[in-house]
């Protein structure tokens, strides 16, 4: 029997067309003459033919024609981009690192490490010890001490692991540079804090749009030392300066987000004040999580026993360390539900309701405690704690509270949009109108306030009106209006476009009313994308799923309503980074430095090591 003829595609000579790159957005690589490659998603095809070049184009890639028709200038520049983005992708370094650049390497690999865990440019001296103790013992004889005198020969000082972290933050810092010059828009976050050198540092986040990714990115734009006063125009030209050092212009700015204090929010020598009379059409407004931290003040009997309790809980944890040594004896030999009590700090959110929880669950035991003390103040805790009108408000603070951190706690995280934050705002508001009701009825949501036998109904019935108020008061003027933040979240649930477009004019100067609610019509009327919406997360469906090209107004408008901060939330943790790498033992590194180690420890970009090390004038550890 003949064996039958192997097909060999090689010697079929098959040859790549030109014009399959614009068709298609396909390239044949110069390193490789049978697998062309899609310039979309770096797929390869197995033979150089239309039919199967074609079928991936048209399986895998659907919307590209849709937002890059056939023939039009607009598909050009992107096969332009795609085309560029491949070769700087493939690029090789042909030139093979010396020995001498893998330890250059080596060493910035180490201090990246280092800095992304917040920890000092002498540590590095200790990460050589250990490499060392681990060649010793994973390696035997000849090749433990060739392991041995290579990481020897890392530069790892901490002269070197400085400059180190230099480079490295001006090579990520260049990447963000890089990334926001093609951002179509730009929002800010800033705030003020004193680190612990009393020192004031002005903090600016900044958050945008990366079309190569189709993500948003979150990252510290500057870090700037207020040398003497902190005023409105001080923060003003700081936040100037650093804008012109990152080559942004400020009319580019959509938004920016403040705590509200008077420097910031001023009406005339406030800096957001100053920096809208340079861009009349930025957006501001207050951070939501410190706006819902202010509706919950408390006054009155609430405010006293509040305050009662915080003195009590720092005059037996605070006042005497031999007192709180007998303290937590106490607790352990009675077998409490806990082993110590929690301090207050005003400057924590979920502060105030963890330490009105831990106390709670240890009233009894507090009371038995300080029968056994002799001393005068003790017997004036001791007193207060009797009282039935005391406990009944200390309980109803420790549901009330739990209640607000679990808000706050869904106000906190990063990649939160301001459409999330207002929602979950939103929804305490109609909670709170149940909690009202359930408090004059059975206290199904008020748990402590089960185990009080006498309930003054009416003062916290009042507590509540006051926070149903407040809420009403500081949000119901937010500049984000309800429909549009359900365009965001659900475009095909808008059921007033009229109502809908005059939000988005009234935001938005740049918005034309007619095209937004011609392309709402059209959107709402395309089943397929009304599937995807429904199966997809907004920032998915906006940025992935709807074609700019078919609805050009509509995906801008939630892009730029997307990109927008909801909260300061971002630069309060970046502060508590800060108080980590900048601490009572490295009190003298200088702003400089101070920035660059937050931009390592903060940033989602990565070094390019190889480059780094491959331009470097690279030299053995002495």
């Amino acid at each position: 029997m003949a064996l039958s003829k192997i097909r060999k595609v090689d010697s079929e000579n098959r040859i790549f067309r030109d014009e399959w790159t614009e068709a298609y957005a396909f390239i044949l690589p110069s390193s490789s003459s049978t697998r062309p490659v899609c310039l979309i998603c770096s797929e390869s095809v197995a033979v150089v033919k239309s039919g199967n070049i074609k079928r991936h184009f048209e399986t895998r890639h659907k919307t590209f024609n849709e937002n890059y028709p056939p023939g039009s200038a607009a598909r050009t520049r992107k096969i332009c981009e795609l085309k560029g983005q491949y070769e700087r992708a493939t690029r090789v370094i042909t030139q093979s690192l010396t020995a001498q650049q893998r330890a250059y390497e080596c060493s910035l690999r180490v201090q990246w490490i280092l800095g992304k865990h917040k920890k000092p440019f002498t540590d590095s001296g200790m990460v050589k010890e250990c490499m060392e103790a681990l060649a010793d013992t994973l390696f035997e004889g000849k090749e433990g001490q060739q392991l041995k005198q290579k990481v020897r020969q890392i530069p790892l000082s901490s002269t070197t692991t400085t400059r180190r972290a230099e480079l490295l933050s001006e090579d990520v810092q260049s990447q963000l540079d890089s990334a926001i010059q093609s951002a179509p828009c730009i929002v800010l976050a800033a705030d003020e804090s004193t680190d612990v050198s009393d020192n004031a540092q002005l903090l600016v986040y900044v958050r945008f749009y990366r079309e190569e990714t189709k993500t948003f990115v979150e990252d510290i734009l500057g870090v700037t030392a207020l040398k003497t006063h902190t005023r409105g125009e001080d923060i003003y030209l700081a936040i100037k300066e650093m804008l012109t050092q990152r080559r942004i212009d400020l009319k580019n700015v959509v938004s920016i987000t403040t705590d509200g204090a008077p420097s910031m929010m001023g009406r005339e020598k406030g800096a957001v004040s100053r920096l809208k009379e340079d861009n009349p059409e930025l957006l501001s407004y207050h951070c939501i999580i410190h706006l819902s931290v202010l509706c919950s003040t408390l006054s009155e009997h609430h405010a006293e026993v509040m305050n009662t309790i915080t003195k009590l809980v720092n005059f037996l944890r605070a006042s005497s360390a031999h007192q709180h040594r007998l303290l937590r004896e106490f607790l352990a030999e009675v077998d409490a539900p806990a082993n110590d009590l929690l301090l207050h700090s005003n400057v924590r959110w979920l502060s105030k309701g963890k330490v009105l929880a831990r106390f709670w669950k240890l009233r009894k035991e507090i009371k038995d405690f300080l029968a056994q003390q002799k001393n005068h103040k003790a017997h004036v805790f001791l007193h207060f704690l009797e009282e039935e009108r005391n406990m009944d408000t200390l309980a109803f603070l420790v549901d009330i509270t739990g209640h607000l951190n679990d808000l706050n706690l869904k106000l906190q995280g990063k990649d939160n949009s301001v459409c999330d934050l207002v929602a979950a705002v939103h929804a305490f508001q109609r909670k709170l109108d149940i909690l009202k009701m359930d408090l004059e009825q059975d206290c199904t949501h008020f748990p402590s306030m089960k185990e009080i036998q006498e309930i003054n109904v009416t003062a916290h019935s009042d507590f509540i009106q006051k926070l149903i108020e407040n809420f009403k008061a500081r949000f119901d003027g937010f500049p984000l209006g309800d429909q549009l933040m359900l365009f965001v979240r659900s475009p095909f649930f808008v059921k007033n476009v009229i109502s809908f477009s005059k939000e988005a004019v009234h935001m938005y100067k740049w918005v034309y009313a007619q095209a937004l609610q011609m392309e709402l019509l059209d959107l709402q009327a395309d089943v397929v994308l009304r599937e995807q919406c429904e199966s997809s997360d907004p920032v998915t469906f906006w940025l992935q799923t709807v074609p700019k090209a078919k609805f050009p107004v509509l995906s801008k408008v939630a892009v730029y309503t997307l990109t927008m901060f909801g909260s300061t939330y971002s630069c309060e943790s970046a502060f508590s980074t800060l108080n980590i790498i900048k601490n009572k033992y490295r009190s003298q590194l200088t702003n400089d430095h101070v920035h660059g180690c937050l931009r390592i420890a903060l940033t989602p970009f990565l070094p390019r090591f190889k480059r780094l090390a491959a331009s470097a004038h690279a030299n053995f550890s002495h």
